[in-house]
């Protein structure tokens, strides 16, 4: 098949970037052409995905009207379209050929994307997206507290919402996110649940892990509930009888505010910033990886890259989450509607004290095993070839 595969910028950080790397890597390696469309120039020859040249076409450098005339040219069976700002280009991409939408988020279905309540308390939001959700946005502390963002967003999202309709197929990366689609109005037979996968290699700890230790891997904002992780880990800590270790790999604006938190409540924590590659070595050292997250992850794809690495994860059992954590097998989940630091602790010390960490870790590499790349591959080659079934 001739794919082509859409996304806001070449080589964005994040974990859609990582995600196209692999699967583009893996669709050349199965014989399929692939061109890429981004909104920006290129900066490179690699055209934003590291060791493979392909053809590439840029919004930025050819206008609308000349990168859709051009991708008319190269003739695409299908296009695969992930996260576009500028929705532009997804009607313009329908007009070409079928266009496959990969929703990463909850684009079309939320205002702020969050999905989420941050007032009087966080708490997850269950809501079909309407009217009514701009009449909560700033009550409820939806997004930013700014109506000017609540009516550029609240329009975007109408917009994204009013596409849904038009693409041939639908890819989410858990049945969370298929039942919010389906709570959208989006039928139920244009969803394809593909779950997501390591994007490292599955290999499993080269070291034995640090006895009580506890690892965050991600940005530190607000949503991922780094501030109530401090808090459960000193609870955890007093309960165990034994000081837990506390490693925060990442970094972001809420960063100082939790090492703050953290000397106030006597937490052995170190806290070591992005660390690139490196950051994979601090992970599998920890005997559990922590995902706090108080709003309602698409999926959470740190778990499994952790699981790659043999570490089981203690989660609230929020958004997507369920879709790789089984409670038991390889993790533990937390009730996560009204996420709090004593259950997270309760969840810690049950890990922790139990003596199951060595069962858990088998659990974590299997489902890494499983939820692989081929998998995913797998099922999404009979997605887009559903597109355009003549081919070419």
């Amino acid at each position: 098949m001739r794919i082509l595969v859409a996304n806001d910028g070449f080589q964005d950080g994040g974990g859609v970037q990582s995600y196209l790397e692999a699967v583009v890597r893996g669709l050349v390696a199965r014989a399929h052409e692939v061109a890429m469309l981004y909104l920006d120039a290129p900066s490179g020859p690699s055209c934003g995905i590291t060791g493979v040249e392909l053809v590439h076409f840029s919004v930025a450098q050819r206008g609308l009207d000349g990168a859709m005339a051009a991708v008319r040219r190269w003739q695409p069976d299908a296009c695969f379209s992930h996260n576009m700002r500028d929705l532009r280009v997804d009607r313009g991409l329908l007009s070409v050929a079928p266009v496959v939408k990969f929703m990463h988020g909850y684009q079309g279905t939320c205002i702020s994307g969050q999905k989420m309540f941050r007032f009087p308390a966080p708490q997850p939001c269950h809501r079909a997206f309407g009217g009514s959700c701009a009449a909560l946005y700033l009550p409820k502390r939806c997004g930013q507290f700014r109506v000017s963002s609540l009516s550029r967003q609240f329009n975007w999202a109408c917009d994204q919402r009013r596409l849904l309709g038009s693409y041939c197929g639908i890819v989410v990366a858990s049945q969370h996110m298929k039942a919010e689609l389906v709570n959208n109005g989006v039928d139920k037979g244009r969803l394809h649940v593909n779950p997501l996968f390591p994007t490292r290699a599955v290999t499993g700890s080269r070291i034995e892990p640090q006895p009580d230790s506890v690892a965050f891997l991600g940005r530190m904002t607000a949503l991922k509930g780094g501030d109530l992780l401090v808090r459960a880990v000193a609870d955890a800590s007093a309960a165990l009888g034994r000081p837990i270790t506390l490693t925060m790999i990442g970094d972001g604006p809420e960063r100082s505010a939790w090492q703050q938190l953290a000397r106030r409540l006597d937490v052995r924590a170190e806290f070591v910033g992005w660390l690139g590659e490196e950051r994979w070595s601090h992970l599998e050292r920890a005997s559990l990886l922590a995902v706090p997250s108080i709003w309602p992850e698409p999926f959470g794809l740190v778990g499994l890259e952790a699981a790659s690495l043999g570490v089981p994860a203690v989660a609230f059992d929020v958004g997507g989450i369920r879709e790789w954590l089984t409670p038991g097998e390889n993790g533990f989940l937390v009730a996560g509607d009204q996420p709090g630091a004593a259950p997270f602790a309760a969840a810690l010390v049950q890990a922790l004290g139990d003596g199951a960490l060595s069962l858990l870790r088998r659990g974590a590499m299997a489902a890494a095993h499983r939820m692989s790349l081929g998998a995913h591959l797998d099922r999404l080659e009979p997605v887009l070839a559903c597109a355009n079934p003549a081919g070419r």
